[in-house]
């Protein structure tokens, strides 16, 4: 006991979760996340309203569980993140960078969307909305209301054409149905276009860096840097106020909604008589009900491994992973409600159809919803609360995500990480927070958008085809059980017949499906009706490949240090590693004994504690 002692301090300095619902609303606030606000409604709207609610169902039980449920038990099992986690199977270690990459390329970015949402929150206390109106800013085409541009009217007894100027000054009425209207644009649209983001024509014409969006990023990265000072101790704190405030305020937000006139227009759009069963076949409803729940969910990200892999050795992840996975759709489906009441309203009031007022992602968050909360009473209110809810989502999801490169980085260099911890996640803030200033420059939304289109694509698909083929398949789906079973407690074959199912067959099966679909499908990037030029499509084809060309190159290097002839360093590099394994050795049984030896011990810093010190990184 006394000669492990150090090496006990060690580890109770990387810690495991203080309680379980610390590490139950870190994962939730990772999976709930602005694509469950501003996606996953107007998907629902579009491909057959509560139709769509079947398939969605469906993916979710055959595709995302069941990875979900694989990351969980695989970070938990090893106690360790992304890449070292890899050690259960070595020629794969390039899809664990793949992922951190990722994670990087998307902790960049997203963090701008969340300086937005701050930008529309200071902007929200103000008596007077700066959108709610066609002020100084504003130019021709602004207009809170349609403007007709022409008709046909009835003059000395003939059905004429005309302008409408022409018909108010000759006193005329519009016959119905005949009436034509200008192309305008709400004050919201105009206002994020021209004030928030001072939005440049293009990729190539960069601008000038929006220095209070710079500020804004700059309190963003201020704000995850102070959450995570102390890695999960501290991060595992703020989650309780920002993964459950969000459900406070969507709650008031549908309640709000409901009252008004329209609402129920609304929600009829969204999940009710205008629901149409035979969406279902139609194949686009079916990829775009896979893709929603594999990136709803945040599978292959690298984050669950690492949100996991500080769990105790035998905390039921089986329990956990169903229990996210539903709290995360109930969320989209609670969401949507709440959004399509209000944009009843607003189209009831500008005496629009709802078709014309929906929409999704930016145009949802700071557009849409921003003018319908701009036409209600004491709207101020609302807007701050709705960009309140749309900071903390963003928050949760960001604050896993950095913790992803901290795990990957104490992984790596525990002892540095031990007594730098503090340094190291403010200078990976401070390096990030220059890295997206790009981002907040008058270009800043193609460069999101561009990040977006091709890093959060194919890369995650590709990262998790070869997960799941590479655990199942290479390591041993039915060995994987077994060391699931070392944690979880021994089930009957009845028990883990669906499982076998999904990981063996249809869950490759159907990701493999929707990255050749992804593929077949490509069409450049654009943002509206902008297009980008060749040289930014070309940048965004080299982060993608930059994000995974590690695999092949982590592969080679793996083989290249193996030993024997060509055929037997591959087949070694299939083989787990010989510090594969629970971390700590009360918890490896006889199946993983002989994991580490007394020489082995040092080189691979792996602890042989007594459980009394505790379990999985404690």
């Amino acid at each position: 006991k006394d000669a492990h002692a150090s090496d006990s301090d060690e580890n109770l300095e990387r810690g495991n979760w203080s309680s379980k619902g610390d590490y139950l609303l870190s994962m939730v606030g990772y999976a709930v996340g602005l694509g469950n606000v501003w996606r996953f409604p107007y998907l629902t709207y579009q491909n057959g309203g509560g139709a769509f609610l079947i398939p969605y169902t469906l993916m979710l039980a055959l595709a995302g569980l069941p990875l979900f449920f694989m990351e969980c038990s695989l970070g938990q099992f090893a106690s360790l993140g992304p890449i070292s986690v890899w050690r259960i199977l070595p020629l794969f270690q390039g899809v664990g960078i793949t992922m951190v990459i990722i994670s990087t390329f998307v902790a960049i970015y997203y963090n701008v969307i969340i300086a937005y949402a701050l930008y529309y929150l200071f902007a929200s206390f103000q008596r007077v909305l700066p959108w709610s109106d066609c002020f100084s800013w504003a130019d021709e085409f602004c207009s809170k209301t349609r403007l007709v541009s022409d008709c046909n009217a009835t003059l000395d007894g003939e059905i004429i054409h005309a302008n409408y100027s022409f018909i108010t000054s000759n006193n005329l009425t519009c016959i119905n149905g005949t009436m034509n209207y200008k192309t305008v644009q709400f004050p919201s649209e105009q206002y994020w276009n021209k004030v928030a983001l001072q939005r440049s024509s293009g990729l190539d014409e960069t601008g000038n860096i929006v220095w209070y969006l710079a500020l804004c990023l700059l309190l963003s990265w201020m704000i995850v840097g102070a959450a995570l000072f102390k890695g999960i101790k501290s991060s595992g704190k703020v989650v309780y106020f920002t993964a459950l405030f969000p459900y406070v305020i969507l709650l008031i937000l549908l309640v709000r909604g409901a009252t008004l006139e329209g609402a129920l227009d609304g929600i009829e759009y969204y999940i009710g008589r205008q629901s149409n069963i035979t969406k279902l076949m139609e194949a686009e409803v079916w990829k775009d009900a896979a893709t929603q729940i594999f990136y709803s969910l945040s599978v292959a990200w690298g984050g669950l491994v690492a949100l996991s892999s500080y769990n105790k050795f035998h905390n039921n992840c089986y329990s956990d992973a169903i229990l996210v996975c539903v709290t995360n759709c109930v969320t989209s489906v609670f969401a949507g409600f709440a959004i399509f009441s209000i944009l009843g309203h607003m189209a009831f009031v500008s005496e629009r159809p709802v078709s014309e007022v929906v929409d999704s992602g930016f145009d949802l968050a700071f557009v849409a919803y921003p003018e319908a909360l701009s036409r209600l009473p004491v709207s101020p209110l609302w807007s701050f609360l709705f960009f309140f809810m749309l900071l903390l989502l963003g928050l949760d999801s960001q604050f896993a995500t950095i913790e992803t490169l901290t795990t990957t980085i104490q992984d790596i260099y525990p002892k540095v990480m031990k007594k730098l911890r503090i340094p190291i996640t403010l200078g990976v803030c401070i390096l990030l927070f220059f890295l997206g200033l790009i981002c907040v420059t008058q270009a800043g939304i193609y460069w999101v958008n561009l990040i977006d289109h091709f890093c959060a694509g194919w890369g995650i698909l590709i990262a998790a085809v070869l997960e799941i083929i590479g655990i199942i398949y290479i390591y041993g789906g039915n060995r994987f059980i077994e060391d699931i079973e070392m944690m979880i407690g021994k089930k009957s074959r009845l028990f883990w017949l669906w499982w076998r199912m999904c990981w063996f067959f249809i869950t490759p099966v159907l990701l493999m499906a929707i990255l050749v679909w992804s593929l077949v499908t490509f069409s450049p990037p654009t943002y509206g009706s902008v297009l980008y030029p060749a040289w930014g499509t070309a940048v965004g084809w080299c982060m993608i490949i930059f994000c995974v060309i590690w695999i092949p190159i982590a592969a080679i290097l793996k083989i290249v240090k193996a030993e024997g002839n060509l055929c037997q360093r591959i087949v070694s590099c299939c083989r787990p590693a010989a510090n594969w394994g629970p971390y700590l050795e009360c918890n490896r049984g006889e199946r993983y004994s002989h994991v580490v030896d007394s020489k082995k011990e040092k080189e691979h810093e792996i602890p042989t504690l007594d459980c009394r010190y505790g379990c999985g990184r404690e």
